[in-house]
């Protein structure tokens, strides 16, 4: 089969539309990923797309439209909350899934009586569809099993040959396939996490489950209900073997092993250095957006260095996270090496948070905790060489006869950054120091209460980071209870730290302390999944 190569342009777009109406197969670009698109009420069009791909029937496919209006003939009944997630995320990353209508045929929707149905974003993608005229069915361009593509390039290598058509319409923004919510049941569900997070949908719907197969495989003979939850997926040609350990253990496990030939480290950028075997990296620890927009580049790149196997970090599943980790456990079939030891949990968090408060919930709940701010109040923590130090650089009164003074280390340290900074580079080594001797010898889920987490470096020692947030004004309301300050001085305090996103950001996981105590249920799910992750 010749293959045009069409660019966005108003005669590509009416080229690409011409070519779709006629029961053609037209890869075009979307805000997540490159979609093989086809008349979605053609059978016969539909058939071609599983045909090309080589993707199993009972698949479903993801029906593409341009405004809500065009939504009502494909389903057999329109919810309120179905439209007040299409007024709120539509165009974007967001599939419904509601019982089809007869004008759906079953290829589309993969033998199931639902449709599952999208409104994107992308210029290019929405000119298409209006050129064609139609609905468009539209998968993700990739062949079967194999990671999506979000460039051209990487459609163009798996389809020229195989399609009408290929549109250029540069790279995908999001990176990731949309998420995917079902209303058919008496709860909604998300059968697919992806740019729509699900504490985003849980604004609008109030509850929301997630389905065990975003997670996990579904249970022999149970039905996909959405693309993405039934057959591996995503994969490179390369093994891939997911990583559960911190960043350093990481680094020390893909070391250990020596420079094998054919086996590369996919980690984060910040571990990259640290690898002494190739590597290839998807984003940052703490930029997840990031790691959703360069994943499946990065699965591209490591079939592009003949890898064999590849020793891949963990993601964290908070916010877009979860889309990530849902990729890459499918891309490695469900396949994780957890390595030895305890699973330390870094809790971090603002000023009046309730950090303490979750800390005392977790550990009546079985966690272990090491309890920083109580730790470097330890003479034993300093030795007379980081001793010496702070005395030269705040002066010798603040370690009169070689103890150190506190309050008056305190009082000088913390007049301005320049000297916070100064304190950390010269406590923190010996602070590490202490909570490494701690750990030695503990097991299972430990929880590390750092107030300087990041600062200090102690994250690189954290498989899981927890996040405690709370509404501003009951943290300042907090602070000024607790220390004794008024509001204008809880304020100053706050301007001088890290926003509440900051650690949001940086978060595997988050418990809302609103209230006067962290609530059980929040702290009880908080435990369960945890301790689960101490396998």
């Amino acid at each position: 089969m010749i293959t045009e190569i069409l660019d966005s342009s108003p005669k590509g777009i009416a080229r690409a539309g011409e070519l779709l109406r006629a029961g053609g197969l037209v890869a075009i670009p979307t805000e997540t990923v490159y979609g093989l698109a086809a008349n979605a009420l053609d059978a016969a069009a539909v058939r071609k797309i599983f045909q090309a791909k080589g993707r199993p029937g009972d698949n479903p496919l993801i029906v593409h439209i341009t405004e809500a209006g065009q939504w009502a003939p494909l389903v057999s009944s329109l919810p309120k909350k179905a439209i007040e997630l299409a007024e709120r995320f539509w165009p974007g990353p967001l599939t419904i899934i509601l019982p089809k209508s007869e004008q759906v045929p079953y290829e589309t929707s993969g033998g199931l009586d639902t449709v599952a149905v999208r409104c994107p974003s992308h210029p290019a993608a929405r000119a298409v569809i209006e050129a064609a005229g139609v609905p468009l069915a539209a998968p993700s361009a990739n062949l079967s099993g194999r990671p999506s593509p979000t460039t051209f390039a990487h459609t163009r290598a798996y389809l020229e040959g195989r399609v009408d058509a290929l549109l250029n319409g540069g790279s995908c923004r999001v990176g990731v396939e949309s998420t995917v919510v079902s209303l058919c049941g008496d709860v909604p569900r998300l059968l697919r996490p992806g740019g729509v997070t699900a504490a985003e949908l849980r604004e609008v719907l109030g509850s929301l489950e997630v389905d065990p197969a975003v997670t996990g495989g579904l249970r022999p003979g149970e039905r996909a209900e959405s693309p993405g939850m039934k057959y591996k997926h995503y994969a490179p040609r390369a093994r891939i073997e997911i990583v559960d350990g911190s960043p350093e253990e990481f680094i020390e496990y893909v070391n250990s092993l020596g420079n094998t030939p054919g086996t590369c480290a996919l980690c984060f950028d910040e571990t990259e250095k640290y690898v002494k075997i190739p590597a290839v990296t998807y984003g940052s620890r703490y930029d997840r957006a990031a790691q959703a927009r360069e994943l499946f580049e990065a699965l591209h790149r490591l079939d592009g260095l003949g890898a064999h196997r590849a020793l891949a970090q963990m993601p964290g599943r908070a916010g877009v996270g979860l889309a990530v980790y849902n990729r890459l456990m499918r891309a490695a079939a469900f396949q994780v090496t957890t390595l030895p030891g305890p699973m330390v949990v870094g809790l971090t968090g603002s000023s009046g948070a309730g950090k303490s408060t979750a800390a005392e919930g977790l550990v009546r709940r079985g966690f272990r905790l090491i309890d920083c701010d109580r730790l470097t109040r330890r003479e034993d923590v300093y030795d007379s060489e980081c001793i010496e130090a702070l005395a030269r650089a705040f002066g010798q009164d603040v370690a009169p006869g070689g103890r150190l003074d506190r309050r008056k280390l305190a009082g000088r340290a913390f007049r301005d950054a320049g000297s916070v900074k100064l304190l950390g580079e010269l406590t923190f080594p010996a602070i590490t120091r202490a909570v490494r001797r701690e750990l030695c010898g503990m097991d299972g889920p430990v929880l590390l209460d750092a107030p300087t987490l990041f600062e200090s470096g102690l994250d690189s020692i954290c498989r899981r980071i927890l996040a405690v947030t709370a509404p501003e004004e009951v943290r300042i309301r907090r602070v000024m209870a607790r220390d004794g300050l008024d509001e204008a001085e809880a304020l100053a305090r706050f301007s001088a730290q890290h926003p509440e996103e900051y650690y949001i950001q940086r978060a595997d996981l988050a418990v809302d302390n609103g209230g006067d105590v962290v609530m059980d249920t929040e702290l009880d799910r908080i435990c369960a999944e945890l301790k689960g992750d101490c396998r």
